[in-house]
């Protein structure tokens, strides 16, 4: 049995091998006794498991397979269910031992027959579960199929499908609601004073409608138009945030194991434990404040889309996101998200990606440049700014210092595991104007939050304004 075990078995099975050895006794049998009847018996036997072989190899059957994830991406750590179809589209008899191929994370290959059981209407249908503790996009496939010939002599596995990718979104951490966002409605949305003190010959009217006070109404206005006016001294707009996502090798190096980075074996990322905290946080900022109505701007260090790099983005042009379309698009752009750019301080290296765009800096310099700050200056002071980094050089924190004049209240969280002191890059951003958090991969995300509303001024109106006016805030 020993024997028999190390045979291939992708060629012929036992009952295969049992022939070829029975032909080559019967044809020893017949060259030491010269008989002819044990010859035609020897070719006989070689003859069978041969013909075989070719048969699976030239008539294989042909299936259609479909796959279903419900839900179709799933966070991590969470269950998504993997529905499976299997159908035959051309006309062969027998079972068929058919396989899903996974990659290692998820464990053992689920293995079943064809047709099952249930099978109706030709098609067989299947199910089963799969979890990653992991964000990233994962190939669920191919479903490989192992034929044999009518008389089991010989085997055959090969793909009858291509697979399916699933995408497996980070989930978001839920944080404790803080001043962050400035001042907002109970619906999350901001009143927009237009005037500070309207007079009557600038202020804004409208048409009066039921329920209106009769104290908004504007005479002067009703006079000229014939019908009650009212003033309408502000307006109801939807509040804006910034998130600027550092994604550049350098800034996360330290976390990385090695100069040039680590690599997710199953998803092929490229990241860090300090990336991965910073994923984590930008899903669960953007969670939060989707929850009170904010709409989203995520931009890169050089000003560029957020997601411009990542292969799983639905939309890797856009930088504006909204509602729970605009969430779930974020979810699916932070999925496959990496680091990207320069490997070394003198752009030794740098990583071979076809799908990197122009807005790829050549060098660690060319972060928080005009372009970003262009950006920024689009949407002055329309909301908060809060920019999600790896370590900084003091001469990046200049370059990024300025923009917290853009932003109502600019906020940042900046990642490090290195040795390396941090004060002369904290006092930089905080003389700005910038609330700073420091921060390792080990720090729970829902403190460094809750670090910001520390002595209860983050959210204040006069603080605000010292942010604008480049002052110091103490932490």
């Amino acid at each position: 049995m020993a024997l028999v075990d190390r045979l291939p078995k992708h060629l012929f099975t036992n009952r295969g091998w049992g022939l070829l050895a029975a032909g080559a006794v019967s044809l020893g049998c017949a060259w030491v006794m010269g008989r002819r009847d044990l010859l035609t018996l020897a070719v006989l036997l070689f003859l069978l498991p041969l013909v075989a072989l070719a048969g699976v190899r030239v008539l294989k059957p042909k299936f259609q397979v479909y796959r279903e994830f419900n839900p179709s991406t799933v966070e991590t750590a969470s269950t998504t269910t993997v529905r499976l179809a299997v159908a035959r589209s051309s006309y062969s008899t027998g079972h068929v031992i058919m396989e899903e191929q996974l990659p290692p994370r998820f464990g053992e290959p689920p293995a079943f027959r064809f047709p099952a059981r249930s099978a109706s209407g030709g098609t067989s249908r299947y199910e089963y579960h799969l979890r990653s503790g992991k964000r990233g996009q994962f190939r669920i496939g191919p479903v490989t199929a192992e034929f044999s010939d009518p008389f089991g002599l010989s085997l055959r596995r090969h793909a009858i499908d291509d697979g399916d990718i699933l995408t497996v979104t980070p989930a978001a951490v839920e944080l404790p609601v803080t001043g962050l966002a400035g001042a907002r409605g109970n619906d999350g949305v901001t009143a927009t004073r237009i005037r500070a003190n309207p007079s009557d010959d600038d202020i804004m009217t409208r048409e009066y409608r039921h329920g209106d006070p009769m104290r908004r109404v504007h005479w002067a206005a009703t006079a000229r138009h014939g019908q009650l006016m009212v003033r309408q001294e502000e307006s109801v707009t939807t509040p804006e945030a910034t998130l600027i996502l550092d994604q550049r090798f350098t800034a996360f190096a330290a976390g990385a194991g090695s100069m040039f980075g680590a690599h997710d074996e199953d998803s092929d990322l490229v990241t860090s434990p300090g990336f991965e905290w910073v994923v984590t946080a930008a899903m669960s900022v953007a969670a939060h404040l989707a929850e009170w109505n904010y709409s989203l701007r995520v931009l890169d260090v050089f000003g560029s889309p957020a997601f411009i790099r990542s292969r799983s983005a639905p939309e890797p042009d856009s930088e504006e996101f909204s509602g729970t379309g605009g969430l779930q698009a974020i979810a699916e752009g932070l999925a496959a998200i990496e680091l990207s750019g320069p490997r070394h301080v003198r752009a030794e290296h740098h990583r071979a990606d076809a799908a990197t765009g122009p807005a790829t800096a050549d060098s660690a310099d060319a972060a928080f440049d005009d372009r970003l700050m262009d950006k920024l200056a689009a949407h002055r002071l329309r909301g908060p700014l809060l920019a999600l980094m790896g370590t900084l050089t003091p001469a990046e924190a200049k370059s990024l210092a300025p923009a917290a004049a853009y932003g109502a209240n600019a906020f940042a969280l900046m990642v490090t595991d290195a040795t390396r002191n941090n004060d002369d890059v904290l006092e930089i951003l905080r003389l700005a104007g910038w609330r700073v958090a420091v921060v390792t991969s080990r720090t729970p995300l829902a403190a460094a939050w809750s670090s910001f509303d520390e002595g209860g001024i983050v959210a204040a109106a006069g603080s605000a304004m010292d942010v604008r006016r480049g002052a110091a805030v103490p932490r």
